[in-house]
């Protein structure tokens, strides 16, 4: 929308709606996804919602009634989305749109449905990843729901990762768990005993599998391994106690023990023997890597879908607050707008909301980024076993010359033919896609769950009193809580911000954030109030403050930029996932923009619906940038030495002798003098001279343009309030208290 047409008096009406989030979110041409979407909300604001208003939650134990929600997955066709067509699904090709869809749904009304409906998938993603193809065809056949006319329950898996040791594990290179050696016959299989104690399990109160990661125990078998093991397995499958969880009680929890005996063709993607060792094909780590980097997504979308879902009952909590009271009647402002009267009440909600749509954009922009990654890859692969090449650091090499054709090809301009020539070379596609999904993965898990969870502190607070009770609507409380765990599902802040110092600085990434800032530039000569301004300017201090850091030094003369310098890198890394964030969320407005009008519902409202997202758009890149300037003057001058006043730093001050005599030919420069020193050695009353900005003037001139392009930012928050404060919301939730 061009900036003439935003200062139009346009108002959003009602609240976006499914034909508005299709198009935003990419899939209104998928039929198949918007029933998909339909089914789960069906389950989550019928059944779960149920559960929940009955006091499910309060139960730490797997009961009849939870066991009823997995029914009510199966019926509604939510345990088959991970599955191809041959195996049961409905689906053909990438999923990890429609997973993250079904994860948003679920999470809208609980956190711990949505977990329960991921950890079967989760379980079967090592095996779909990098399973052999028989077993990938067995283990999704049986867990798929049954077809119309079969008799048989589908299997339920966990995946068993994390290990008692002694608390909740988080380093997934650290293993207890060991498999060795009980039978080999010669010319036959040979067989193995698994031992593993799990921690933090999810799934397992009902689980007929597991995937668990183990070390050898046994000079004949190299390294570590992910093994299948069942229920039936010779042995002790024993899914331990419950965890007192405070949150996600719908989900099973518990710490299991396993002895199991098994077929080495349980481990997962198979084995060579050489010289009488067993080498499993993957390593565990290389078969978690190729997994979290796809399931840290709907995580982070179960986060977003929480602060989206609190719109709606902090603005009828607001606007109800005073009725009932003796001389509140119908009609009058406070009867009708509540606390709504006050602008920090309807700032506040405007911040939750900019950051639940913020948080959602960013979250679905991964997903279809992989789902466009994952047949690229396979092509990718495929190519370079052709030509002799596999394995990790053979790959590597072999694509150093795509990774710089891919730079070459970001430089270009968009119109540039040579452009297109290059982006239709697979193996560039694939570097490409490759780098910005190794960033977007850890960005939405770390930005999602840990921002998202401070928001949703503030949409409780929002409540007032009713925000912690157990009938607050939305079940707020529920979600605040649920909303601290989510943030440590898959590896913690630490680890996401650990994955993103490698990633971020990525030659191919820095070449891509370099284009996108060009975008944000050209979107800002036709969107003026959109935030794109801000957002580019933002973009461009980070990557200066980066290239500083790489070779800059402390007062020390130690090295600012590596791997053990966290206190530089990962508030880095966090400044990065703002940028991230606003920028898919400015896309999907303009995806939103550019509607052809075909969709008559999206249609009718369009025009306010626009003005209201861009100003959403425009408050949370003020809040970016706001960030993003904060933690780049911190890291660019904080590790300098403030000047005291010793002779080094008197260098730098004026003489009071020296003025007096300046002033006598240069009138006015003593007003101007900040550092001055008398005869008897005075001077003022601080820690030390100013601390000057050699070699950090650019930094400055940067962050001045930065708080320049701020202008607007806050009128657009003004009108998004206004907005808040008269859109028409349903008389009731759709579903219970």
């Amino acid at each position: 929308m061009s900036a003439s047409a935003l200062t139009e008096s346009t108002t959003m009406h009602t609240l976006p709606g499914d034909a508005v989030r299709q198009i935003q979110w990419r899939f209104a041409e998928r039929f198949d996804l918007q029933m998909l979407v339909q089914s789960a909300r069906g389950v989550a604001r019928g059944t779960v919602a149920h559960m929940v208003a009955a006091g499910e939650r309060n139960s730490h134990e797997w009961t009849p009634a939870k066991n009823e929600m997995l029914e009510a997955f199966d019926r509604a066709g939510l345990t088959g989305v991970f599955m191809e067509p041959v195996e049961g699904g409905f689906i053909t090709g990438p999923k990890n749109l429609a997973l993250s869809l079904t994860a948003f749904e679920l999470a809208w009304v609980d956190g711990g449905a949505a977990t329960a409906s991921l950890a079967g998938f989760l379980a079967l993603s090592p095996i779909h990843e990098r399973g052999t193809p028989e077993q990938a065809n067995h283990y999704m056949t049986l867990s798929a729901p049954p077809l119309p006319g079969e008799n048989r329950k589908p299997w339920r898996g966990a995946f068993v990762l994390t290990e008692p040791i002694p608390y909740v594990g988080v380093d997934t290179g650290m293993l207890n768990g060991k498999v060795r050696i009980v039978e080999w016959k010669d010319g036959e299989e040979p067989w193995l005993q698994v031992e593993k104690r799990g921690r933090f399990i999810t799934n397992i109160a009902f689980a007929n599998f597991v995937t668990a990661a183990v070390a050898s125990d046994d000079p004949q078998i190299k390294g570590s391994c992910v093994v299948i093991l069942e229920k039936t397995d010779e042995g002790t499958f024993e899914p331990g106690t419950a965890t007192k969880k405070l949150v996600h009680q719908l989900s099973s929890t518990g710490d299991p023990i396993f002895n199991l005996k098994v077929p080495a063709s349980r481990i997962v993607g198979g084995y060579t023997v050489t010289d009488g060792v067993i080498i499993p094909n993957f390593n565990h780590g290389e078969i978690i890597e190729a997994v979290f980097r796809r399931t840290r997504v709907p995580i982070g979308l179960m986060t977003a879908a929480k602060l989206l879902s609190a719109v709606e009952p902090v603005i009828r909590y607001q606007r109800g607050r005073f009725r009932g009271a003796e001389g509140i009647r119908p009609g009058t402002v406070r009867f009708e707008q509540g606390i709504q009267q006050r602008e920090d009440a309807l700032h506040r909600l405007v911040d939750v909301w900019a950051s639940g749509e913020a948080a959602a954009s960013l979250g679905f922009a991964a997903a279809r980024l992989f789902d466009e990654l994952d047949p690229i890859e396979k092509q990718k692969t495929a190519i370079l076993k052709r030509s002799g090449i596999e394995g990790g650091r053979a790959e590597m090499k072999a694509l150093r010359d795509s990774e710089q054709r891919a730079i070459e090809m970001l430089d270009l301009n968009p119109n540039d033919p040579r452009r297109l020539e290059l982006a239709a070379d697979i193996l560039v596609n694939y570097v490409v896609k490759d780098a910005i999904a190794n960033v977007l993965c850890p960005a939405t898990k770390l930005w999602n769950t840990g921002h998202g969870a401070n928001m949703m502190r503030e949409a409780v607070s929002l409540m007032g009193g009713y925000g912690i009770t157990e009938d607050c609507p939305g079940f707020l409380a529920s979600k605040w809580m649920d909303a601290q765990l989510e943030a440590t599902y898959e590896g913690p802040e630490a680890v996401q911000r650990r994955q993103l110092t490698v990633t971020m600085t990525s030659q191919v990434f820095l070449a891509q954030l370099k284009a996108w800032t060009a975008q944000m530039r050209r979107i800002a000569s036709t969107h003026a109030n959109i935030g794109a301004c801000t957002l580019a300017s933002a973009m461009e201090m980070w990557m200066w403050t980066l290239r500083h850091l790489q070779n800059a030094t402390d007062a020390d003369g130690h090295k600012l930029y590596h791997g053990q310098r966290q206190g530089v890198t990962f508030p880095l890394a966090d400044a990065l996932c703002w940028l991230l964030a606003s920028r898919c969320q400015i896309l999907d407005v303009l995806e939103l923009e550019t509607h052809d009008g075909t969709n008559a519902v999206a249609a009718e409202e369009l025009t306010g619906t626009v003005q209201f997202l861009s100003d959403l758009c425009h408050t949370q890149a003020a809040q970016a940038a706001g960030e993003v300037s904060r933690i780049c003057a911190e890291l660019v001058f904080g590790y300098n030495e403030h000047p005291a006043w010793d002779e080094q730093g008197r260098q730098n001050c004026f003489m009071q002798r020296e003025l007096d005599e300046f002033e006598m030919t240069m009138a006015g420069i003593a007003s101007i003098a900040v550092d001055v020193v008398d005869q008897s050695g005075s001077h003022p009353d601080k820690a030390g001279p100013c601390a000057g900005c050699a070699g950090s003037s650019e930094f400055l001139r940067l962050q001045n343009k930065l708080c320049s392009c701020l202008s607007g930012s806050r009128l657009a928050k003004d009108r998004a309030a206004e907005t808040v404060s008269k859109v028409m919301i349903p008389e009731a939730l759709d579903y219970p208290a």
